[in-house]
């Protein structure tokens, strides 16, 4: 088998990212007119099972599900059994064997499909958990110019423990940290900045890469649980409860169907 050059796998993944579940939203216009708008989205510890596509049936998925119905499936696509190392092989099209420095840390000397798309004259904007080096020019220096990102420039908890992505969160808004703390939750804000990033790119190609936040623990409630606190600091345990994980794979697939409506 022919092993693919980095120039390669990332033109493969701009195609899947322009079909199917990695979707482009295509302008009126012909592609000889303009190129495509590209959307990628990373679920953070979905597991294959958690889709009603693949044939789970423990939790709900419409909108994941209709794209998968509707779109093109490629089956022959493999994670890392980590979030971070799939990030950074993501960002590059490199194995992690060849480029990796340490956990949560992406090599600055790396050249990623941002960059490549801003060098084509696309607007690039990224949204969710980075967790690829903690400099406040990170996303801007990997080719983003815009982000709202969660971990970027701060670590998982902050003062007294607390997990700091759901609930109240501590969000990194273009490399400025900003602190919300009126009953906001953390993957509403980023896909809020999202949807804003959308509507004002709609007269040019853009790029948008939202690896979330969700599904990963602390499993606690989202705003649609039943038992939702709006004063709730945090999780102080690492893995949070798990009778509210069901929750929040719902809250993956609702923020999916938000970029999408949006588009």
């Amino acid at each position: 088998m022919r092993t693919k050059t980095r120039p390669e796998w990332l033109r493969c993944m701009m195609a899947a990212a322009v079909a199917g579940m990695l979707f482009g939203c295509l302008s009126t216009a012909s592609l000889a007119e303009r190129p495509p708008n590209v959307v990628l989205i990373m679920a953070d510890d979905l597991g294959y099972e958690c889709l009603g596509a693949n044939g789970g049936t423990s939790y709900k998925t419409p909108v994941l599900d209709r794209l998968a119905a509707e779109g093109a499936r490629f089956e022959h696509c493999y994670s890392q059994p980590l979030c971070t190392p799939t990030r950074v092989q993501l960002m590059t099209g490199i194995y992690n064997v060849r480029n990796y420095v340490r956990f949560g840390v992406l090599d600055r000397e790396q050249t990623t499909f941002a960059r490549l798309f801003k060098k084509a004259g696309y607007a690039t904007c990224v949204v969710g958990k980075w967790q690829l080096g903690a400099e406040p020019d990170s996303a801007r220096h990997f080719g983003f110019d815009e982000s709202c990102l969660w971990q970027h420039t701060r670590g998982r908890t902050r003062e007294g423990g607390f997990d700091s992505r759901y609930s109240n969160p501590s969000i990194d808004v273009n490399g400025n940290e900003v602190d919300y703390r009126d009953g906001e939750y953390g993957p509403d804000v980023v896909s809020d900045f999202a949807c804003d990033f959308i509507e004002r790119h709609r007269d040019k190609p853009f790029l948008l890469y939202y690896p979330m936040i969700l599904p990963h623990c602390p499993f606690v409630p989202t705003p649609d649980s039943a038992d939702w606190d709006a004063k709730d600091p945090g999780s102080k345990l690492y893995k949070g409860k798990p009778k509210y994980f069901a929750d929040m794979v719902a809250y993956t697939d609702k923020m999916v169907g938000k970029i999408v409506a949006k588009l």
